[in-house]
């Protein structure tokens, strides 16, 4: 039995599914997410859990190069957004979509994670990165 790290196993799987590149797409309670995608919903209650309390879980064992925000989110809930970009630093790249665009490429997505989160506009597009566990002679 795992007991340490993402005991969730579908979203154990979908972590280990990601490669380099990959995009993961962490919601909010009602993002309309595609039809036919691969989902995890982790939603309990309303704001259980929020998107920042998924995401600092996820960071323990996941990657990211880049993160992809609709603009909505900055501008409707900037405190959101600065704590997501204060959670991942500086070495990752931040890029702002329009909300359009943001659900037009949820269909491109590997796999969606759904949160009990009710802030509006918390939703983000993750590109799986490469870590710093990897060895780079020169």
């Amino acid at each position: 039995m795992q007991e340490i790290g993402i005991v969730n196993r579908e979203l154990a799987r979908v972590l280990a599914a990601q490669g380099h590149g990959d995009l993961l797409m962490v919601v909010d309670a009602g993002f309309a997410i595609p039809k036919g995608a691969d989902v995890v919903d982790i939603s309990l209650s309303e704001n259980s859990p929020m998107l920042i309390d998924t995401l600092r879980e996820l960071k323990k064992f996941f990657s990211v190069e880049k993160l992809i925000f609709a603009n909505d989110t900055k501008d409707v809930s900037p405190t959101l957004f600065d704590h997501v970009i204060q959670l991942f630093g500086e070495d990752v790249a931040v890029e702002l979509v329009s909300h359009t665009h943001i659900k037009e490429m949820s269909k491109t997505v590997k796999a969606v994670i759904r949160t009990g989160d009710f802030t509006a506009y918390a939703n983000v597009i993750l590109v799986s990165g490469a870590g710093p566990r990897w060895f780079c002679e020169k």
